[in-house]
């Protein structure tokens, strides 16, 4: 939040819609990092408990999917420094605020999915977690964590707004922040995508998973 305030509020100066540009920047990234720690820890979960894997049977899904609850558990934490900066601004609170756990099963959903498939992967090719540093760094540039979607050019946005995680992000920004309602349009194209990739993505997972045991 501070790397990004001096550097989009006093160097390049991003418009922030009126709003002080700490609680802009820090909004996005709480939710952001919250997708990019759990497919982080998510994809090498099956490689660094291989001991356990190899010993006893248990659903290996509920590895990736601890990942994902410990940063839910983080993202609950950091919360509470987004709501003492919330109060600090005398930012009004709006009844589209109720949008937000509607929002977070949405991601929820897909950083499963993404965090399943990674993991499964992981185990037939180790350098993937080489791969998903890079991979979850430009995902953030082509998503609005530090800047706000307006700044996309309006011809290239419905291309843009196919991310499901920019979707996401200017949802947040606008329920919580702006009070107003998302954009239901781009908001229901990313939960059919994110609902039909964790179906793929367990599908996937599951017609594999008998021979983790013997891959690790």
């Amino acid at each position: 939040m501070i790397i990004f305030t001096v550097v989009f509020s006093l160097f390049i100066r991003v418009p922030t819609e009126g709003l002080p540009y700490p609680l802009f920047s820090y909004l996005a990234p709480l939710f952001w990092r919250f997708s990019a720690n759990s497919i982080s820890l998510g994809a090498s979960s099956l490689v660094n408990n291989m001991n356990l894997i190899t010993k006893i049977y248990f659903p290996r899904e509920i590895l990736p999917l601890s990942a994902v609850i410990a940063s839910l558990v983080d993202l609950a934490v950091a919360a509470l420094v987004f709501v003492a900066l919330f109060v600090g601004y005398r930012v009004p609170l709006q009844l589209t605020v109720l949008w937000v756990p509607a929002l977070l099963i949405i991601q929820v959903a897909m950083t499963l999915a993404v965090t399943l498939i990674a993991a499964a992967v992981n185990v037939y090719y180790r350098d993937v977690r080489f791969i998903v540093p890079l991979a979850l760094q430009l995902w953030m540039y082509v998503s609005p964590v530090g800047y706000p979607v307006s700044l996309v050019p309006e011809q290239y946005r419905p291309i843009y707004m196919l991310n499901p995680m920019a979707v996401l992000l200017d949802s947040y920004r606008r329920t919580v922040l702006l009070g107003q309602p998302p954009d239901l349009m781009y908001l229901e194209f990313s939960a059919g995508m994110a609902i039909g990739l964790l179906a793929l993505a367990y599908l996937f997972f599951r017609r594999i998973e008998w021979q983790f045991a013997d891959m690790i």
